[in-house]
Parts: C-alpha cells; structure tokens; sequence
C-alpha cells in the first residue's frame, strides 16, 4: 500500500501570504507544503504536494490518485463551491478524501455555505487557518 498523500490546492492559493492575509493569514503555499511534509513524516508518510488555478488540471490529479496514493487532502478553494466536476471525480476514489479551508467557509458570504466536494470528502476541516492542513494529514493518516 502507499504511504503517499496526495495534497491538492486549487486556485489562487498560490497568492497565500499576500492575498487577503486578514482572511488566509501570512503563511505562504510553500510554508504550508513544509508544515505538511513535516506532519506526514511524523506518521510515516510522505507528500506530493500540488496547485493548480484550472479545474481541469485538478481532476486530472484527482483520477491519478486513483492509484498509488493512500489518501487526497484537498482545498479546493472558489472550486468547492462551484464544482460538481470536482465533486464527481472524487466520487471515483477509493482512498480517504479529507477536504481542508484555512478560512471558514460557514462564516464568510452565504455563497462560500455550499461544499460540492464535502458532500464526498470523509471529512472537512475549516477555519484553522494552516494548521487545518496538519490536522488533514493525521486524519488521513488515522483513516488508511
């Protein structure tokens, strides 16, 4: 079995850091990508760490992780709220899908209230900022 998480970040989070700290906080992606590896390696596990602005691209990644990875972590970003093509590849896997938002979607604009991928992600951590992606490690961890 692979010990390998396959961690997705969908778009503008690359901007983490500079976009909208008040919100998401002054973490980079890349400050986020090591406190994963770090949490992974307590476990024994390792990471593939990805971003992508295209909802295209994600599902590719998505329907790859079909084989080989042990468990998806996932923020999509404005994609959860919009994409039931994201939700409909991730019905496809086999593995744990654990979503993750820095921000807590539930406590911003009624629009961000509706999680296509929550309805098929194992479970959903929001609202701890990049903290939430550790959490998201040792559930999926816990889960494989």
């Amino acid at each position: 079995m692979s010990s390998t998480l396959m961690i997705l970040n969908g778009p503008n989070l690359n901007l983490l850091g500079t976009r909208e700290p008040e919100i998401y906080g002054h973490e980079t992606l890349a400050d986020i990508e090591s406190l994963c590896a770090k949490a992974a390696a307590e476990h024994g596990l390792s990471i593939d760490f990805r971003q992508s602005n295209h909802e295209g691209v994600l599902i590719d990644w998505i329907q790859e992780a079909r084989n080989g990875f042990a468990a998806i972590i996932i923020n999509p970003a404005a994609y959860t709220h919009t994409s039931i093509a994201l939700h409909d590849a991730l019905k496809t896997v086999s593995i744990p899908v654990i979503e993750v938002h820095i921000s807590d979607p539930e406590k911003r604009e009624a629009f961000r209230h509706q999680s296509y991928v929550g309805l098929v992600a194992n479970r959903t951590i929001s609202g701890k900022g990049a903290a939430g992606y550790a959490e998201a490690v040792a559930i999926a961890a816990k889960l494989i």
